[in-house]
């Protein structure tokens, strides 16, 4: 949930910006030494990593716990809204009225967060709600595989490790953990598909 407030500053400051201050960025991202380059850099070559498996890497650098496996799903799933918060802000500085606001003398800080952030918010709030169903289901297999939240505390990730041991004795202790991911991942997901059409400036 912490992705979104990461992705609209970096994604977002570059691009809505003018002039000298958007130049001096721009100058910075195009130079691989640059500390703005190399963080685009990363970012690029993370989503070359599945994101489970990017997850699970990190996991493991930073050891079983469940504050470090929430801290390798933001990271994890960081990129994902910077691509997006940044794609929404180019799109919006396209638009006649970021052209008007300009043109009546607005600064770029102002044009940023009173008529550019109001308008990319939505889908980022969308892929916000997706991206819950995602992490549930990657904290459940961190914790399935002894990276996440660690007994005797419970996890439905750590649940199901536990149960593989009994499948044929007991199946229901393996069926309920996987019942409540399945329920809760789909209402997630059902929460998001509603949300994007109530947001939808075209319905």
């Amino acid at each position: 949930m912490s992705a979104p407030a990461e992705a609209l500053p970096a994604g977002g400051a570059v691009e809505a910006g003018d002039g000298p201050w958007r130049l001096a960025l721009r100058t910075l991202l195009a130079r691989p030494t640059a500390v703005f380059g190399a963080v685009v850099l990363v970012l690029v070559a993370m989503l070359a990593v599945p994101f489970l498996i990017l997850a699970i890497a990190l996991a493991a650098f930073l050891g079983p716990s469940l504050g470090n496996a929430m801290i390798a799903i933001g990271i994890t799933a960081t990129p994902i809204f910077v691509r997006l918060a940044r794609g929404q802000v180019l799109a919006a500085r396209a638009e006649d009225w970021v052209e008007a606001a300009r043109a009546v003398g607005n600064p770029p800080a102002r044009i940023l967060l009173r008529h550019i952030l109001p308008n990319i918010l939505p889908p980022v709030m969308v892929q916000a709600t997706l991206a819950v169903a995602a992490a549930i289901i990657a904290e459940a297999s961190l914790s399935f595989l002894g990276l996440g939240q660690q007994p005797p505390a419970p996890s439905w990730g750590s649940m199901l490790n536990a149960a593989q041991r009994f499948l044929t004795q007991a199946p229901w202790m393996a069926i309920f953990p996987g019942l409540a991911i399945f329920l809760t991942v789909l209402a997630f997901n059902l929460f998001g598909d509603g949300l994007r059409d109530a947001l939808d400036p075209k319905k």
